[in-house]
C-alpha cells in the first residue's frame, strides 16, 4: 500500500497566477523595522527550521556524499534584510544548529530573503547573484565553491521522494 501524498497547493493554481506568486516571492523585501526586531530575537527557532528542512531533503536531491567536506564546519547563512544569522553544521548525515559563538565560522553566505528565494526557485543562479554582489560569501573560498556547486547541482526532480510532496 503506497503512502498518500499531499497535494502541492501551487498545482491548483493557473500558470499565470503561479508566475505572479513566484515573481512576488523573488522580489520580497523585509521592512527595516521588522528586520531590527528579528535581529534581536533568538536565532535558534529559524535555524531549527532551516536544519529541519535540510534534513528532510532526500539524498537523491542533496547528496550527503557531496556534502562530506562540510562535516564539522561552522556555516552561517545571513538573511540580510530579515536580520537573521543562522548558524549550523553537518555531523554525520544530519545538519545541526549551532550557537553563533560555537566555533569560528568557516563560511558566511549572505543575501536578501528575495535573493535566497530566487536561488531556491532557480529564478537566479549563484554566479549571477555573486557577480551582481547580491550574494556574498566570506571565509573558506574552497568551501564556498563547494556550496555554490552543490546548489547548482541539486536535482529538484528528486523531491517526489518526499512523503508530503506530490510534485504536481
Amino acid at each position: 500500500m503506497s503512502t498518500p501524498r499531499c497535494l502541492n497547493p501551487l498545482s491548483l493554481l493557473p500558470d499565470t497566477l503561479k508566475t505572479k506568486i513566484v515573481g512576488h516571492l523573488t522580489t520580497l523585501s523585509i521592512p527595516a523595522p521588522l528586520a531590527k526586531i528579528s535581529a534581536r530575537l533568538p536565532q535558534l527557532p529559524p535555524t531549527l527550521a532551516l536544519v529541519s528542512a535540510l534534513n528532510l531533503v532526500p539524498d537523491a536531491v542533496l547528496s550527503r556524499a557531496t556534502l562530506a567536506p562540510l562535516e564539522g564546519r561552522h556555516l552561517r547563512v545571513c538573511v540580510l534584510d530579515a536580520g537573521l544569522s543562522l548558524d549550523f553544521t553537518l555531523r554525520g548525515a544530519y545538519f545541526l544548529p549551532l550557537g553563533a559563538n560555537a566555533t569560528p565560522t568557516d563560511l558566511v553566505i549572505s543575501a536578501s530573503a528575495g535573493d535566497f528565494i530566487a536561488l531556491a526557485l532557480r529564478e537566479e543562479d549563484a554566479d549571477t547573484l555573486f557577480f551582481g554582489r547580491r550574494l556574498v560569501m566570506v571565509g573558506d573560498t574552497e568551501l564556498g565553491l563547494l556550496v555554490k556547486n552543490t546548489l547548482d547541482a541539486i536535482d529538484w526532480n528528486g523531491l517526489h521522494l518526499l512523503p508530503f510532496y506530490s510534485g504536481q
